[in-house]
């Protein structure tokens, strides 16, 4: 893509010849070939985002909930604002709603700083410092697990000390943003200052929490609890759209490569934790409720924001202010449960025999299969009419099952002279076809006792040649078209 973009600049029309063409797709052509065979993780990438459009659509039309006003930073925004963006971990794009406005993650990224902490010191350090378990009590409570330790890291007090691990590491403010923007594939990546401010002056709350944890020496030696929460708060204004965000969700859900530019942002250990903590407590108190109803890793923040995480699939972002009385958005939960109740994204779905929800994973294989079930179906029920429209649609009415056996080796042993008929003289087939016994469709009518059908046969092969296989299309409809 970068590539593509460079090479756009040096042409005065966007025109590309021959060899600019090839300049452009030449790092890329594993990730056109997958476009064109239609091997990308969404198959049917444009019909899954009309189901994306209509989800929206029902969601936007919720009108409670109450934007948060503890900062003014955070009040100014529309309780009419609603967007959702999704990229897959092929790089599928798709927008919908204000999805460039820009707004703060806040508790969005504690996951994000939890990954960076255990990708640059590894799980056992992590949590020598922050727990695993849900709290069961408010996210901003003054409370210690029975190791005197913050419960997770998606609580105030688990995320304050792993912005001390941050520290630790000579993190400062710049590089954390470097990450970011590497977890966002270099899209936009902001920083609300005025947010910062607000945020560092009515945060009495959270020094209180600072002390606390600093009382029950909960932070690394050495640390400098004042500075940690300024880098706490700063962490919190980090601003994003939701269309970077999705970005980041995506890394997640690709194992830690970011789709967007390939390159590997963290190690699947940080990201199997991170994405496990988002299941069992990213949605506050509600994170039960939404394990047991949505069945994905999700954080939501107070400025309106749910990263969610189909894993090995794609990663969401969505994004609307008012809130509801646990601080969640009230759009964004309604589009998550939705999405699984259409989809078959829930972790404990069963891929194989739920039928009622849509799969779109599937297709290339599941299709084929489908079509050949299709087509010897309606040979063995003598319906011309179904074959026909199969024909029509350009399908191949040569495609064989498991035994290598043709729609004309089934009529043939059914004796159905019209669809032999039809699949001969209209649709141009191989007459001679063989199974993975030997045994050709005229085998099959004469096995059978079928003697109409085989005079038909008889008939059509004396003036059969192989060169007929390649009639060109128009001559294929013409056939067709005698038919109807």
């Amino acid at each position: 893509m970068e590539m593509l973009k460079v090479t756009l600049k040096t042409t005065s029309d966007g025109a590309l010849d021959r060899h600019l063409f090839k300049k452009c797709v030449q790092s890329n052509i594993v990730l056109l070939t997958q476009a064109f065979r239609k091997k990308f993780v969404i198959p049917d990438f444009q019909s899954f985002t009309s189901h994306i459009d209509e989800i929206y659509e029902s969601a936007k039309k919720l009108s409670g909930g109450q934007v948060a006003d503890y900062i003014p930073q955070l009040a100014k925004f529309s309780s009419d604002l609603w967007a959702v963006s999704l990229c897959t971990v092929d790089g599928q794009r798709h927008t919908v709603g204000d999805t460039k406005v820009p707004f703060c993650l806040q508790s969005c990224v504690k996951p994000l700083k939890y990954s960076i902490a255990v990708h640059d010191h590894g799980t056992e350090y992590v949590h020598r410092f922050i727990g695993k378990e849900p709290s069961g009590l408010r996210f901003n409570k003054l409370f210690l697990n029975e190791d005197d330790k913050p419960h997770n890291p998606m609580v105030n007090a688990g995320a304050i000390v792993c912005t001390s691990l941050l520290k630790v590491k000579a993190f400062h403010f710049p590089s954390v943003m470097n990450f970011m923007k590497k977890l966002a594939g270099n899209e936009y990546v902001g920083f609300s200052n005025a947010t910062f401010q607000s945020e560092r002056m009515s945060g009495d709350r959270n020094f209180a929490i600072g002390y606390y944890l600093k009382e029950k020496k909960c932070f690394p030696e050495g640390t400098d609890m004042t500075a940690i929460l300024d880098l706490y708060f700063q962490l919190c204004s980090i601003e994003v759209t939701c269309e970077s965000a999705s970005v980041m969700a995506a890394t997640l859900a690709n194992g830690g490569f970011c789709p967007i530019t390939g390159e590997r942002v963290l190690n699947p250990e940080a990201v199997q934790n991170t994405l496990s903590l988002m299941h069992s407590c990213g949605m506050y108190d509600f994170s039960g409720q939404f394990a047991f109803h949505v069945g994905l890793p999700a954080k939501s923040g107070v400025a309106g924001g749910i990263l969610l995480v189909v894993p090995n699939v794609m990663g969401i972002m969505c994004w609307s202010p008012p809130l509801d009385k646990l601080g969640n958005s009230v759009r964004g939960i309604q589009f998550c449960t939705d999405l699984v109740q259409l989809c078959n994204f829930h972790n404990y779905d069963n891929l194989r025999h739920f039928a009622k929800k849509l799969d779109p994973r599937r297709e290339g294989g599941d299709q084929r299969v489908k079509s050949v079930i299709n087509l010897l179906f309606a040979a063995y029920t003598g319906d011309v009419s179904a074959l026909r429209r199969f024909a029509l649609s350009s399908m191949d009415m040569e495609q064989r099952d498991y035994d290598s056996r043709t729609a004309l080796h089934v009529a043939a042993a059914e004796g159905h002279a019209e669809v032999v008929r039809f699949l001969l003289e209209a649709c141009k087939v191989n007459p001679v076809p063989r199974d993975r016994w030997g045994n050709t469709p005229m085998d099959e009518a004469v096995h059978f006792g079928h003697h109409d059908v085989v005079t038909i046969l008889q008939d059509y092969h004396n003036k059969y040649s192989p060169q007929e296989t390649t009639d060109s299309k128009e001559t294929a409809e013409k056939n067709l078209d005698g038919m109807l």
